[in-house]
């Protein structure tokens, strides 16, 4: 790996620090040659400190390392992508990033549904919002939707219409989401489900 230590005068380039596991930004630091060269040899990753002056391995104060997965160069060779397992909080402030951010998995828009979903459960009513009226009418209801939507699904599947079968993988996954509520779950208990499976 060929690195621009040179491009700056003081011999630094940018490291952009990534949880390995949830794709995360946690921190911003620097490396000269010496903090890499440090960071690959002992697995922890080491930043050159501007204000320090010397070489800091994150977390030799605190215990909370970043403990090093995998290392890339951006296109120009002056910025590296560092990707991490984390001990523990990477802010000094005690929050989970630089950003005053929970570093927890995100599903994208499926998050964003699932927070809806919630809202919807929590402050309206039956009478404003399908998501309420089917919390309202209980789990026997909202199992018995998912299992619909299932075998619609599952119909289409074997049809050979796309749209209607995607229509209906979407109305099946909405149903699930809402399912998974109720019983008190989330997309993360799937995934940490799924991850203990995943050999």
């Amino acid at each position: 790996m060929e690195i621009d230590f040179n491009k700056n005068p003081d011999g630094l380039v940018p490291a952009i620090i990534q949880d390995a596991q949830t794709k995360n930004v946690l921190m911003l630091g620097y490396m000269n040659q010496e903090a890499f060269d440090k960071t690959r040899e002992t697995k922890k990753v080491t930043f050159y400190s501007r204000s320090k002056q010397r070489l800091w391995t994150k977390g030799e104060e605190s215990g909370n390392f970043l403990n090093l997965v995998d290392i890339k160069n951006d296109c120009d060779n002056d910025t590296l992508l560092i990707a991490v397992s984390p001990t523990g909080a990477t802010c000094h402030t005690g929050s989970d990033t630089c950003w005053n951010e929970k570093n927890t998995s995100n599903f994208g828009f499926l998050s964003q549904l699932e927070a809806v979903i919630e809202q919807r459960r929590t402050s309206s009513d039956g009478s404003e919002s399908y998501v309420a009226s089917l919390f309202e009418k209980g789990i026997n209801k909202i199992a018995q939707k998912v299992g619909e939507e299932a075998v619609e699904t599952v119909i289409e599947a074997k049809d050979d219409n796309d749209e209607l079968f995607l229509y209906e993988s979407a109305d099946l996954l909405f149903h699930y989401l809402i399912l998974l509520q109720a019983k008190g779950f989330t997309l993360k208990d799937i995934e940490s489900e799924l991850k203990k499976r995943h050999k």
